[in-house]
């Protein structure tokens, strides 16, 4: 689980409640019509803006955020000389019989194994990247929608509202509360958008980053074993992915 989102999704609703308690209460700041329009309505966009299959799968590409953690590119690169070592003191072939926990790596050390040239090894693993680059951002493209179209229901909400409470100013006493329930789908809006969307959106762009380069590791290292580069050598070269202080423990 990736405590951070958590950590940071209630924080900020955590805040937003505690300080409307302290300066009145919550009460009246529920207000089911408005949560209606709000949520209902961006939903509703949603399926406007995406097909059925890809929003109903942004949601569970939604769940990285929170259920995701990082890829260890360290181990990865510690895997990947060991197979390096093996096929070396042995052959391409006997890697068939190694066990490799990574689905993508395995599938690249056995296209390798069967003695696929360099060229075709490469296409198909980048073709592997590229398709998950596009899942992801099918993905973070709803909920990026979904951020921008959250404000513009919260604004339709109040424009609602304000026609309801223009439709009765012969009651003066009644302008006050009707004009806070109007603004109130602004303030949803807003809060869905700043604290749930946008953000989940970001984080996912940043785990696919860190998972596209997680796999290009893989290609590298993959393509050197083919290539019978040295271990140390090819050590070197899968390093220059990583940060600085984090290639002493390879």
């Amino acid at each position: 689980m990736d405590i951070a989102t958590l950590i940071g999704i209630v924080g900020a609703l955590g805040l937003i409640v505690g300080a409307i308690a302290t300066g009145g209460g919550l009460a009246g700041f529920i207000d089911i019509p408005s949560i209606v329009i709000v949520v209902g309505g961006t939903v509703m966009v949603a399926f406007i803006t995406a097909p059925l299959k890809v929003v109903l799968g942004s949601m569970k590409v939604g769940m990285k955020a929170f259920f995701s953690s990082s890829p260890d590119p360290s181990e990865n690169i510690r895997k990947l000389l060991e197979l390096s070592e093996t096929a070396r003191r042995e052959s391409l072939i006997a890697l068939e019989k190694v066990s490799v926990p990574d689905a993508f790596m395995a599938r690249g050390i056995m296209l390798i194994a069967d003695g696929t040239e360099e060229n075709l090894v490469r296409s198909v693993m980048q073709l592997d990247i590229d398709n998950m680059k596009t899942r992801h951002r099918r993905g973070m493209g709803v909920f990026k929608s979904m951020g921008t179209y959250a404000p513009a229901m919260g604004m339709i909400g109040t424009l609602v509202g304000l026609v309801q409470m223009l439709q009765n100013l012969d009651d003066p006493s009644s302008i006050g509360p009707a004009m806070a329930v109007a603004l109130l789908t602004t303030f949803y809006g807003a809060v869905l958008s700043n604290v749930i969307f946008l953000p989940i959106s970001n984080k996912l762009e940043q785990r696919s980053i860190e998972e596209a380069n997680f796999m290009e590791i893989t290609v590298e290292g993959v393509i050197g074993i083919l290539n019978g580069e040295h271990p140390n050598i090819l050590k070197e070269k899968l390093a220059s992915f990583l940060e600085p202080k984090m290639r002493d423990g390879i």
